[in-house]
Parts: C-alpha cells; structure tokens; sequence
C-alpha cells in the first residue's frame, strides 16, 4: 500500500522531478541489540507496508528468528546469531509483505534507480545492504531528477532509515535521521559494494538491495530494465 506520495512544487524545473516517500516517523524502529538490525529492517518495512504499526522487541525477535532461520549456514559452521540477506528477503516474503528477492547492481546509480522503479511500481520499501554486507537499512523513498521509468532518470537522494540510530558507527560514520532525505555521495559512504559471499558470490562486489516484486516477474523485470 502506497502511504505518502509527495511531488515537488511545479515550476519550471520542478515539473520534471519526482519524490516518493512511503514511511511515516511512528514505522521507525531501532533495534534492540547489536545483531538484530535485519530483523529491525523488516519491522519498519512491514509497517510501512501494513495498516497500523508494531514496534514491540517481541515482534523484532520473531522477525530475526525467521530471517535468521532462511540465512542458510555460515562458512566457518558456526552457529548465526545475525541474519543474511536471503533470510532477510525470505522473512519479508513469508510474513505477507509480498514477495522480496536479493538483487545485486554494480553501481550505486545503477541500484538506486532500480530501488525507485521497485517502489513505484509495488508501493514496497526496499532494503539496503550497508557496511560491506555488515548491516541493514531501510530505503522508504527517493527524490529523482524525473520519473524513474523514463530515460535518463537519475536518483539524486534516498529517503531512508537506519535502526541503529542514533548510535551510528565509529567506522563507518553516523546515522541519518529516520525518514532522511540524503545525497548519493552521502549514502556511499555506508551504502558500499557487498565483501566477498560464499552463499551469494553472484553479489560479490555488487550493491546489494532487498527488492520488492510481482509473483509474474513483470514488476522486477521492469524495474531492472537496461541493466
């Protein structure tokens, strides 16, 4: 469900631009440890994508168990105590939010204007995969030089939400306000290439999204289109 559209004010240049926000402050959840960042990800995103808001730890553990129990092994065989990004998409798709897939770009302009042609055609947040494959956020919009599905669209902001805010990272910097609006130079700072995956080495190297789409592939197949 689409819950917050907003258009730039008409003008001369702004009739060409395009802003979509799908989040409301009260989705917002920060997580409750240091490792449930995923399970903290799909609570906002279901809020956004349900009617009402469940923000309780309750639900967040119930939603990393699940993610965690998709994730599938660690190489060293030791024992999960995050999730994976297969578990991530997997979790969203088993809770009722519709169906999620991991999709890998290989630039951030590339993968955010993906990201915009996925929510404007699900009304679906998307997920981010930050910090080298270290941490979850929520991307819930986007501003953009025009609508993303014609040519020559170019994501210039991405609204989104960190659940470890406000604590940030020593390493990595700090974090956005929730429902932030930031530049892509901002966002590449954290919003990084994914390490190396012996689970999902086709997205090595790749900017990694939890991409929202139709059971009929149309949706991703339109989103992805050119690339």
């Amino acid at each position: 469900m689409l819950t917050a559209v907003a258009v730039a004010p008409s003008s001369a240049d702004a009739a060409t631009t395009r802003t979509l926000d799908l989040g409301k402050g009260v989705d917002f959840v920060a997580q409750t440890n240091n490792v449930q960042c995923v399970g903290a990800s799909m609570q906002m995103m279901l809020n956004m994508i349900r009617p009402g808001v469940d923000r309780t730890a309750r639900t967040q553990l119930k939603l990393q168990k699940a993610a965690r129990a998709w994730s599938g092994p660690r190489m060293d065989g030791r024992m999960r105590r995050g999730a994976g990004v297969r578990g991530w998409a997997a979790g969203l798709t088993l809770a009722g939010a519709g169906p999620y897939r991991v999709v890998g770009l290989p630039t951030i302009e590339e993968a955010l204007l993906v990201a915009a042609r996925a929510m404007e055609a699900t009304g679906r947040p998307v997920g981010l995969l930050v910090w080298r494959g270290r941490h979850a956020w929520v991307m819930s919009g986007y501003k953009a030089t025009k609508d993303p599905f014609k040519a020559g669209a170019r994501v210039t902001e991405a609204i989104v939400e960190d659940p470890l805010y406000p604590h940030g990272s020593k390493v990595w910097g700090p974090s956005p306000r929730p429902g932030a609006a930031i530049s892509v130079k901002t966002l590449g700072r954290q919003f990084v290439p994914r390490g190396s995956s012996w689970g999902m080495p086709s997205t090595s190297g790749m900017y990694v999204l939890v991409l929202p789409y139709e059971f009929d592939s149309r949706t991703l197949r339109k989103a992805t289109d050119h690339f």
